[in-house]
């Protein structure tokens, strides 16, 4: 029998139930148990436990929790409860800063990690985004806990700012946040850090229809290598906001010519079977990072 046990809650599409897979298998060579598909929307908590039928998931050497798409409120609450017993990948402090597009630019500035510059304002300020959209001439509004490029909104004018107030308005926000538009070439970086150490890099480039570079808004994958200069900024940008696993992405500003992080994604997807025909070949090494990872971490929590 094992002598460690782990849960992990990682997407199935785009090939993950086979990343799962190995990754269990080399789990099991070092002797750790994982408890496969283990989704916290399955739990309940009571009388100091949280349960996965008769599993006490707060007895678990570890927890793996991986999956964007499916992440519910109900989900994270136990997350946050989770993680006040149970080591994490990636910590819930960390998941939650990486999930916050403000929060995630507040600390990078803090870091000096070079960020577009943004502003945070009350809903009832528009006299502030007035003002800032004279000042950037162009910006972007971002929700701030949005993933994907999913309602993402170029301003590009003050009466386009008039016109989309009252959509912002009834959706009841409390606050807006926004980033100056940044002058770059339709392309950005992807970079991949596991355990402090760089895995990878390729590129995503806009449809000629847009300016977002996310696939699901319909940007396409291309190789692309990264430089020593942007693998430093992945990994301060990594380690400023706390994440085991990141995917640290970036522009080069093409006005003050120099690298800017854009978002720092606490779940950065493992290569597509698709995309790996086009080269991109990461995956066993992400998986070996994280594998060793966690043996580490559930073996310090053995006290070994």
């Amino acid at each position: 029998m094992a002598n460690r046990k782990i849960g992990m809650w990682l997407y199935k599409n785009g090939g993950g139930e086979k990343i799962a897979k190995k990754i269990i298998k080399k789990l099991q060579e070092r002797d750790i148990e994982t408890i496969n598909n283990l989704s916290l929307h399955n739990c309940v908590s009571q009388n100091g436990h949280i349960l996965y039928g008769d599993i006490k998931v707060d007895k678990l050497d570890l927890f793996f929790s991986y999956n964007a798409g499916e992440q519910t409120q109900y989900q994270t609450y136990l997350y946050q409860a989770l993680n006040r017993l149970v080591p994490m990948i990636n910590s819930y402090d960390a998941f939650a800063l990486s999930e916050d597009k403000f929060h995630t630019s507040f600390v990078l500035n803090n870091k000096g990690v070079p960020t577009a510059d943004y502003k945070l304002c009350h809903r009832d300020d528009t006299a502030a985004l007035k003002k800032i959209i004279k000042k950037w001439d162009k910006m972007v509004y971002k929700p701030t806990d949005g993933w994907g490029g999913v309602g993402l909104t170029k301003i590009e004018s003050e009466a386009s700012l008039d016109m989309l107030m009252p959509f912002l308005n009834q959706m009841d926000l409390r606050y807006f946040y926004v980033e100056k538009f940044i002058k770059y070439d339709n392309t950005d970086f992807r970079v991949d850090i596991v355990d402090g150490e760089f895995v990878s890099c390729y590129g995503r480039k806009a449809s000629k229809d847009d300016w977002r570079t996310n696939v699901t808004s319909g940007g396409s994958v291309f190789m692309r290598e990264a430089n020593d200069e942007i693998i430093s900024i992945a990994k301060k940008a990594t380690k400023a906001c706390g994440l085991d696993i990141s995917g640290v992405d970036m522009i080069y500003d093409l006005e003050k010519e120099q690298y800017v992080v854009l978002e720092v994604n606490g779940i950065p997807a493992f290569a597509t079977p698709e995309q790996e025909k086009i080269g991109l070949d990461f995956n066993n090494k992400k998986i070996d990072l994280i594998v060793e990872m966690i043996d580490r971490k559930t073996n310090k929590k053995k006290g070994k």
